[in-house]
């Protein structure tokens, strides 16, 4: 798969492709990784001498937004680029305020796509016209506004690198992951390791007893019950999804019965 980066800072992406064990995943040639991640600045679009990108809003107020016409000159440029590399245009995805909160099930959807163009703005946002013309969708992280699509974008891009096949060092490690429909959408359980017990001196810790039983089956239980303990204090909601959806046994709703 191929996303193409429309960034004003393409130098922010240099940690994400080369750091840490999804670095794997990243191929910026095409070559290697199966994530294929291509940067483009629209400002190498832009003309003039200062080759602005960006201007004061019409009708007064603060802050500057993004031009439309270098955006669009860079898209098709990076558009032209995937059909020079036996690519097929991608859809256009915007990190907006305005866009669906991302979830594990858009990134599912990512993971087992072609690849999208990634739009990240800037300022006080882009020129609406650009927005109707081109963008097929809208993606925001949370209730929060950031300086720039930038981190939205690596975070996408990160997310759907821990779902390609040989990334993670085990390849179920993803299907441990809260939110996964493996565990019904449920958050994670806590993990523990070595030492046994940890803390300052006379206030230790240990580990729950039923991890070093080496009972699988009473281990598989207590996580369950943890996940299912966890999800119902601090997202219910989830809860409430995995009800509706028939998620839950009967073995499962008397636990959480018992929570009461």
């Amino acid at each position: 798969m191929r996303f193409d980066v429309l960034t004003l800072f393409p130098e922010l992406f240099a940690p994400l492709l080369t750091s840490g064990i999804t670095r794997r995943a990243y191929s910026a040639n095409g070559e290697g990784g199966a994530i294929d991640v291509q940067l483009h600045n629209p400002r190498d679009q832009a003309q003039g001498n200062y080759r602005r990108v960006d201007d004061r809003p019409f009708g007064g107020g603060p802050g500057m937004v993004m031009m439309a016409e270098p955006l669009a000159r860079c898209l098709a440029a990076a558009q032209a680029a995937r059909v020079a590399a036996a690519r097929a245009p991608g859809p256009v995805l915007l990190f907006s305020p305005l866009g669906r909160t991302l979830n594990h099930a858009q990134v599912e959807r990512w993971a087992a796509s072609e690849g999208a163009v990634l739009v990240c703005g800037r300022y006080e946002g882009l020129d609406q016209r650009f927005i109707d013309t081109h963008v097929d969708e809208q993606i925001s992280l949370g209730d929060f506004v950031l300086s720039g699509g930038e981190i939205a974008a690596m975070a996408l891009l990160d997310a759907v690198a821990r779902l390609q096949p040989g990334v993670l060092g085990d390849a179920e490690s993803h299907a441990q992951d809260s939110f996964n429909p493996a565990l019904d959408g449920l958050l994670d359980c806590p993990h523990y390791t070595r030492p046994e017990k940890w803390g300052p001196s006379g206030q230790e810790r240990g580990v729950p007893e039923v991890l070093l039983s080496g009972d699988h089956a009473r281990i598989a239980r207590w996580r369950r019950e943890q996940r299912l303990a966890l999800t119902a204090r601090l997202r219910p909601d989830l809860l409430a999804q995995a009800r509706q959806a028939g998620r839950l046994s009967r073995q499962d709703e008397a636990f959480l019965s018992s929570l009461l």
